[in-house]
């Protein structure tokens, strides 16, 4: 049995990222390229569709925090979504990821290749939000 090219592991948020990430600059349609007949032609630009959900694909730039390598600490991630998920702040926010998956890539060019990995979630919340959420019922539930 082979795994095929292209698949999605399912990751633990925490696994992936022990230190968390923090959410730089506006979530952003993930838009096909359009070339300069189509723009010329003034055809619209058509957001792009995940091959196996069918939903929407937005992305956004994240770092981080717990990467050495400067070059590699920030990087895109797509999420998978009918809606545009939107910061509730516009300053640099800490995030966590929903339902996140990870697909193994290449990257780099020439001899200097090494393993990357081309994140996906269906959206994101604010840090400590889910664990300030989960004290919140354990508190009322204890109180009842």
């Amino acid at each position: 049995m082979a795994i095929s090219r292209g698949h999605r592991f399912p990751v633990e948020f925490a696994e992936a990222f022990p230190q968390g990430l923090v959410l730089v600059g506006e979530v952003a349609p993930d838009d096909e390229y359009q070339s300069r007949e189509d723009r010329a032609a003034g055809r619209p630009v058509r957001q792009r569709m995940d091959e196996l959900t069918g939903k929407r694909q937005w992305k956004a730039t994240v770092t981080d925090p717990d990467e050495r390598n400067a070059e590699r600490a920030s990087f895109e991630i797509t999420f998978l979504a009918e809606v545009q998920a939107v910061p509730t702040t516009a300053e640099v926010l800490p995030i966590e990821l929903d339902s996140m998956t990870a697909e193994p890539r290449v990257a780099g060019n020439g001899e200097y290749k090494y393993q990357s990995f081309l994140f996906r979630a269906t959206g994101f919340r604010a840090a400590g939000a889910a664990a300030s959420n989960r004290r919140a019922s354990e508190s009322s539930a204890k109180a009842a």
